[in-house]
């Protein structure tokens, strides 16, 4: 795309988060994804997460972080920037 649209002057990006704590994730229907508790919580769901998809120590990033992106993507700081596929991932597309 950015190769067609670029000579119009539009610049085409992607970004690509790891997991975002939003309430797809903060409810009890995932934290049951620790089969080997009965009833587990929030905290113990975390720390299940906890270095399994990212190379930070953190589970998952805040929707501040992808707004972040966003917002310096659309800015004039990145108006060079174009067909980039940008990770707000903790590093989770290292950890293959």
């Amino acid at each position: 795309m950015c190769n067609e649209l670029g000579q119009h002057g539009l610049r085409v990006n992607s970004i690509h988060p790891t997991s975002v704590l939003t309430d797809m994730i903060d409810h009890v229907g995932m934290y049951k994804f620790r089969p080997d508790l009965e009833d587990p919580t929030r905290d113990q769901f975390r720390e299940a997460l906890m270095g399994a998809m990212n190379v930070l120590p953190v589970p998952w990033v805040d929707p501040r972080d992808i707004s972040n992106a966003v917002v310096w993507l659309a800015s004039e700081q990145a108006r060079y920037v174009t067909g980039v596929a940008l990770p707000v991932d903790a590093g989770a597309l290292q950890k293959v």
